[in-house]
């Protein structure tokens, strides 16, 4: 079984911090299959990274191609200059180049999509494009509305920029943040959360920007609830108007103590645009790891359907 490679794209669009060309880093796993002409590109979520999808691309390495991306200003690639351009219109817009490159490069491949939560977000905008759309998609807890419970709960954490003594105090502060995770082993903290880590001048610190929560709280900071609640329909708006122009088969997983994805919103799903094909999981908020051996299953039976 292959191990990753690490490797770096360079994109337009939204300057890099220090002004040098911005590198956009994904982790490949090449297919235990030489002939495999199919690839699945997994997207974390708002603070993760790339290394979150290992369970999963382990479990399609005998098919599959798997690019697990970390997103600017997580992990491995740059972070920005400007950190409004946090934003998911800049995501699309880097990934957008991937796809492009992926396609160039193998004229024949099959891309597939796995989106967690923001992964999920980025996905829908690439899907609604006919000429980017992958040939399924799976969309880990998140849909076109987002519960304003899970928001503030996100910012209560986001951009904090903390340092730890030790590794380990790292990783239990970084599963006291996610218990919406649902149960874990510390085996799998520890597999889930090492590669968050960073150490620096003696600390251990989060991989990302802290400055990837300015947008995220500019929009949260409205004091005028009129003003907010315009917006959140404005949003709302928009990503119905993109999941409905959605065409490819589409899986929606859902933990089932999620406070981001609520039941209305996952059945709506499933009854309009592509139909989603609604998969949940008991015990589970969000989101779903993808490393329970149930959750693995309902990906890869998905994407290896014929």
């Amino acid at each position: 079984m292959n191990e990753p490679i690490l490797q770096h794209i360079v994109v337009d669009g939204a300057a890099a911090r220090g002004g040098a060309p911005r590198r956009l880093a994904y982790w490949d796993w090449a297919s235990d299959d030489p002939a495999s002409h199919h690839a699945v590109v997994c997207v974390h979520g708002l603070s993760r990274q790339g290394r979150d999808f290992d369970e999963l691309a382990r479990a399609l390495q005998p098919r599959c191609r798997v690019i697990a991306v970390d997103v600017a200003g997580r992990g491995e690639s740059d972070w920005l200059a400007d950190p409004m351009a946090y934003q998911v219109p800049t995501y699309v817009a880097d990934l957008a180049v991937l796809l492009t490159r992926l396609r160039a490069a193998d004229p024949q491949a099959r891309i597939d999509w796995v989106g967690t939560s923001m992964g999920g977000l980025i996905g829908m905008g690439l899907a609604a494009q006919p000429a980017l759309a992958p040939a399924r998609l799976v969309l880990n807890d998140v849909g076109p509305v987002v519960q304003s419970e899970a928001l503030q709960r996100i910012g209560t954490y986001l951009g904090l920029d903390p340092s730890f003594d030790s590794e380990q105090q790292a990783i239990d502060y970084l599963a006291r943040i996610s218990t919406g995770f649902g149960p874990h082993t510390p085996e799998q903290w520890l597999h889930l959360n090492r590669p968050m880590l960073r150490q620096r001048d003696g600390r251990w610190r989060l991989h990302y920007d802290p400055a990837i929560a300015v947008p995220f709280k500019a929009l949260t900071a409205n004091p005028d609830p009129a003003a907010l609640q315009q917006m959140a329909r404005e949003g709302e708006a928009l990503l119905w108007n993109l999941y409905d122009a959605i065409t490819c088969p589409t899986l929606l997983l859902r933990g089932e103590d999620s406070d981001l994805l609520s039941p209305a919103t996952a059945q709506a799903m499933a009854t309009r645009g592509p139909r989603a094909r609604c998969v949940g999981f008991a015990g589970v908020g969000h989101a779903p790891t993808l490393v329970a051996p149930d959750q693995v299953a309902a990906v890869r039976d998905f994407l290896w359907a014929p």
